[in-house]
């Protein structure tokens, strides 16, 4: 279909006030976070110590550089591959509990008030944990972060994501994982790893089983592989939402005047108002985007696809959800009401039930955002 480009909306009137202190300040909703991408190098030097794992740097300071270095690579391949370490000191219940903790305690000081973190548990089982055991300790990790949070006046709902890898063979196993824990913190599945070669379809018993119990999955999509795979995640296994899904702006053509043409699976994911969970600076360092001033989130947003802003890995990407909005201001002019729609569509698309998306979004984020207007 071919449409004008409409008006960005909301408007761009309240741009030039913001700062980076008021976009920290903002309330935040974050869908797609990677409980191994966002350790703190601190932590990782403590726990390699301990185990023996030997590191690319033995200092947090030139950890950290390194896992940003390495990661900003234009290859998605080589992004990946800087998760050896991260899975390497993720192997026992109370290092999994401590980084879980971690995590939701460095959510919650950067203005989340809803997190969806997800992670392989079929990676953390190197030394004898189970699978229910993994789940279990990144469980108690987050109660007692949202716990502390909570009575230090910043309240965070952390949940979890269950993700297989796609390259394996065990995503019915973890499919059934994330059914068993669904009422005990785990609030939905998905599949994630290397795109090319190895399609969600081949996955599509525990996509199946998943729509037969009722259970709410994303799948990883759209990234380093175009339409195809999104086509595949939607059409043939029935996703909830998209893991990044950039690649849609493939099906998507400006001409010269300025008319923009929708291909038939860009306008069935505008019409179906189906999440993009994307991730800004991951997408630039895997080569998914040339830059943050010509990623397509600007032009999708215009457009009103339903669109979200995540970190992906925070620690590969060195941010945070106030540097990924802080960058959509400063690179592409994104306001504080357009900030505010953002963080509406992730609540809106969150998999927690009905009842409390809509409880923060009347309650927490829409008088948050107020307050600091």
């Amino acid at each position: 279909m071919t449409v004008s480009t409409p008006t960005p909306s909301p408007s761009a009137g309240s741009g030039s006030a913001l700062t980076p202190e008021l976009v920290r300040a903002v309330p935040k909703v974050l869908l797609h976070d990677h409980l191994d991408g966002g350790l703190r190098p601190a932590t990782i030097v403590e726990l390699a110590a301990e185990i023996g794992h030997e590191l690319p740097a033995t200092d947090a300071a030139s950890l950290g550089d390194w896992f940003a270095e390495s990661a900003d690579s234009g290859s998605l391949v080589r992004y990946l591959e800087t998760f050896s370490h991260t899975v390497a000191v993720m192997q026992r219940r109370d290092a999994i509990t401590r980084i879980a903790r971690e995590c939701v305690e460095d959510l919650a000081a950067d203005g989340v008030v809803y997190a969806e973190v997800r992670y392989a548990p079929e990676l953390m089982v190197e030394q004898g944990l189970s699978l229910d055991e993994v789940v279990a300790a990144v469980q108690a990790g987050f109660d007692e972060a949202m716990s502390e949070a909570a009575a230090a006046g910043r309240p965070i709902v952390a949940r979890q994501l269950l993700t297989a890898m796609r390259h394996q063979a065990m995503s019915r196993e973890i499919a059934e994982l994330a059914v068993a824990w669904r009422d005990r913190g785990v609030t939905g599945f998905d599949i994630a790893g290397a795109e090319a070669g190895f399609p969600p379809t081949r996955h599509l018993d525990a996509f199946e089983y998943l729509r037969r119990e009722n259970a709410h999955f994303t799948i990883h999509a759209g990234e380093a592989f175009g339409l195809p795979s999104i086509w595949e995640a939607l059409q043939w296994c029935g996703a909830d939402r998209l893991g990044h899904g950039v690649r849609i702006i493939d099906d998507v053509e400006v001409g010269p005047d300025g008319q923009v043409s929708l291909g038939r699976l860009a306008s069935y994911v505008r019409d179906k108002r189906i999440p993009l969970e994307m991730c800004p600076s991951s997408n630039v360092q895997t080569g998914a985007a040339a830059s943050i001033a010509e990623h397509p989130i600007k032009l999708l947003a215009d457009l009103r696809f339903r669109v979200t802003v995540n970190t992906d890995n925070r620690l590969m990407s060195r941010t945070s959800m106030s540097q990924e909005m802080w960058l959509l201001h400063t690179e592409l002019g994104f306001d504080l009401d357009r900030l505010e729609w953002l963080t509406t569509n992730a609540m809106k698309s969150a998999f927690t039930h009905y009842d409390k998306r809509y409880a923060l979004i009347t309650e927490v984020i829409k008088p948050g955002y107020a307050a600091l207007r």
